[in-house]
């Protein structure tokens, strides 16, 4: 039998990009005006990134999330997983230094690199890629047969639980829990979090920061290029 390799499970936005695949990904569909301007008070100001990390995370993502889907259908998935590809071109280094050293360093020591985000898996998959992640989830919107998005989302109680997803990832492909890692930045990343060995509570706001106290779990703050660990 093959011996089982540790998983190191990152979350995305926030965590290895600085900002969200998905709200960029909506920024740039209303750039375009093939989404309405009023979906912009969804990633700007209190309402977008801010809230990001002063408030609970949960409720803003599920805007944005629901946002996507209910304007994109009816559009061509081709068109805009084409946009997406412009979007990882352009902020493929737009990362956070630590956590983009970390994964270097543990696929280097041959764990098995997991992505859990709640943006699009479209765009998801592509960056995780560049990364060197060996899998990747994401919310994975339905598309009807002649390839346009249909407004449905495919197991939508299963990504939105991200300890779920990591639970099955280690049945299907031979992985283990010992020596692995969890990092994350907001609260939508504890299920993972308090199943793996090593978990690191990198920038995270207010809850998961709570959290982690708790669990005395690692914390990193990355600011402008200095890393503090506490």
């Amino acid at each position: 039998m093959d011996k089982k390799r540790p998983v190191a499970v990152f979350d995305i936005d926030g965590t290895l990009f600085r900002s969200s695949l998905l709200a960029e990904l909506l920024r740039e569909l209303v750039a375009r005006d093939m989404f309405p301007k009023s979906v912009a008070k969804l990633y700007e100001g209190n309402e977008g990134e801010l809230q990001n990390k002063r408030g609970e995370y949960g409720p803003y993502m599920r805007k944005m999330i629901d946002a996507f889907a209910v304007h994109a259908k009816g559009l061509p998935y081709g068109e805009i997983a084409d946009i997406a590809g412009e979007i990882i071109e352009a902020n493929r280094d737009r990362t956070f230094h630590y956590t983009r050293d970390l994964v270097k360093e543990l696929k280097k020591k041959g764990h098995y690199l997991l992505a859990i985000s709640y943006s699009p898996k479209f765009i998801v998959d592509g960056f995780a890629y560049e990364l060197g992640f060996d899998k990747s989830y994401g919310v994975f919107y339905e598309t009807g047969a002649s390839g346009r998005f249909s407004g449905e989302i495919a197991d939508e109680h299963l990504i939105m639980n991200k300890g779920a997803i990591l639970t099955r990832a280690i049945k299907k492909n031979n992985l283990t829990l010992n020596g692995s890692y969890g990092v994350g930045s907001t609260e939508s990343d504890i299920s993972v979090m308090d199943l793996t060995e090593s978990s690191i509570a990198f920038n995270p706001n207010r809850v998961l920061y709570r959290h982690a106290k708790q669990k005395l779990w690692e914390l990193v703050v990355e600011h402008k290029d200095v890393i503090y660990e506490l």
